[in-house]
């Protein structure tokens, strides 16, 4: 199987295509494709975005995927995928789907039936959780919350810089409806097959220190994977949520695509398809 030649990044939630700016620069520069697509209704930019978050209350996980799906799709090759926090978890739902090579899925928010919540991350979607009324809303973060939440280690310059050039609201539609998938029959938005023998290899990427999405979170969600394919997990220790953007990102985003580019082109395992 030849090397994929185009990498795929997904951003997550409070964020845009552009907290990938240094990753996609940095995989061009090695010779790589870089997309950077964006969820439906959000081609504005981050300040649009924050005058006016009406697309990101209206936006649904089904209708993102869908889009996603469609980028993917229209590749000449199945590409490698990279996901950040929520986007780690539209990844899992791509890969479920038979789209993309391997898999990278950063700071990954979970799928349906992880019930792992540690209370750093009850205390970092609170803003979102504390009021039924945000389902219906774009809930943002106050620069205190953000720094709590993304970008614990940095120091307040560069998290408030940061928070500046990259926040924005989040649906308070989908982080309701992934609390409630949990308690409601039937696979709902956010379900995967654990047991696809036919999904790419996929590793989990974690920060020691990320509150919002701990490592608990990612070892339990590696760990609903049953099927025969390869689901690993790596711990960089000292690292926020905001991995991507701490210092140090460039070893990092080296090693994971190493593992990816080994993993596209190894054998299958038995029984994978």
């Amino acid at each position: 199987m030849p090397a994929p030649h185009t990498i795929v990044l997904i951003h997550g939630f409070w964020v845009t295509p552009r907290s990938w700016e240094d990753w996609k620069a940095h995989y061009e520069a090695k010779g790589f494709r870089v997309l950077t697509p964006t969820y439906p209704g959000f081609e504005p930019e981050v300040e649009a975005l924050n005058a006016d978050p009406t697309p990101i209350a209206q936006v649904t996980l089904p209708q993102i995927v869908e889009h996603m799906a469609e980028v993917v799709g229209a590749l000449d090759s199945p590409p490698i995928l990279i996901g950040h926090s929520a986007g780690g978890t539209i990844t899992q739902l791509l890969l479920d789907r038979g789209h993309g090579a391997v898999a990278v899925v950063l700071n990954s928010a979970p799928t349906e039936g992880v019930k792992v919540t540690p209370l750093s991350q009850v205390r970092s979607t609170w803003e979102v959780l504390k009021n039924p009324a945000n389902r219906h809303r774009a809930v943002g973060f106050s620069f205190e919350q953000w720094h709590y939440a993304f970008t614990n280690t940095f120091p307040e310059d560069e998290s408030r810089r940061l928070y500046e050039r990259y926040a924005i609201p989040a649906s308070g539609g989908i982080l309701w409806n992934s609390v409630l998938a949990n308690l409601m029959p039937g696979p709902q938005d956010a379900h995967v097959d654990y047991d696809n023998d036919a999904r790419p290899p996929l590793l989990f990427v974690s920060g020691s220190e990320d509150h919002i999405m701990p490592p608990s979170v990612q070892r339990s969600n590696a760990a609903h994977y049953r099927g025969g394919t390869v689901t690993e997990v790596k711990v960089y220790e000292g690292y926020p949520h905001l991995l991507p953007s701490a210092p140090g990102w460039q070893a990092i985003a080296d090693e994971v695509l190493d593992w990816a580019l080994q993993h596209a082109t190894a054998p299958r395992p038995l029984g994978a398809q």
